[in-house]
């Protein structure tokens, strides 16, 4: 386990890359939100997440459980619309989980206590056309890769930002049942969801983060280990 210092350190790391990403996209994720939705989604983050750093800025004496708190608690209260309760409630919900710091075990807790939170408010499941479909194939890959495969974080986390980038995509394509968008109905086909993307967003800084801080290799390949290629009956005996 790393030292109270440097995982507090990652977080603000994390914390800060997230906000510059999202600023640097916030155009992108507007016009996103634009085609189906109420083209406020990219700004509303970059507001939360600017009051994210400030307000962390601001605390002193606070370990891994009490930032990421601070983190729903700010998204809650600057970010309108569903996204701050959804983001940042299913955040601050999720905080509990690192009571004993940030390890394998207790960030596999964290990503499915955040999933879950987030599908109990928003009530999306996959094939809604909302950041569910990113999100939940994320999380199992991620537990996957440390539960079955026994991987080491950083590379269990590239899977799941790689199998976040297939939920992405896979939003294309449905019709919207959650969210504004689904108003729309058939016409929500063919356009890529703001939330998914969001969240892939901010998975892909924390996967920047974590390259800083941890070992080893980066593969952006969510196939697992334990799965062989091959089809069974073309193996030689």
């Amino acid at each position: 386990m790393a030292s109270r210092e440097t995982e507090c350190e990652a977080i603000l790391e994390a914390v800060d890359r997230i906000a510059a990403r999202i600023e640097s996209e916030k155009k992108y994720l507007t016009d996103l939100d634009s085609a189906i939705g109420d083209a406020d989604h990219g700004a509303n983050l970059d507001r939360g997440f600017k009051a994210v750093v400030e307000t962390l800025d601001q605390q002193e004496d606070a370990d891994a459980q009490d930032l990421v708190k601070t983190v729903g608690t700010t998204l809650i209260s600057e970010v309108g619309g569903a996204s701050g309760p959804l983001y940042g409630g299913s955040c601050m919900h999720a905080s509990q989980e690192l009571e004993a710091g940030i390890t394998a075990e207790t960030t596999v807790a964290f990503a499915e206590a955040y999933l879950e939170k987030l599908q109990d408010r928003g009530g999306a499941k996959v094939g809604d056309k909302t950041m569910v479909d990113a999100l939940t194939p994320a999380v199992h890959t991620y537990k996957k890769s440390i539960e079955v495969d026994d991987l080491p974080p950083l590379e269990a986390l590239s899977k799941a930002v790689d199998a976040a980038e297939r939920g992405v995509e896979y939003t294309v394509p449905l019709k919207a049942v959650k969210g504004r968008a689904s108003y729309l109905g058939w016409r929500s086909v063919g356009h890529q969801d703001p939330g998914a993307t969001s969240t892939l967003l901010i998975l892909e800084e924390l996967l920047a983060t974590a390259e800083e801080y941890l070992d080893g290799d980066v593969d952006l390949d969510a196939t697992s280990p334990t799965i062989p290629d091959e089809d069974p009956e073309e193996v030689e005996e």
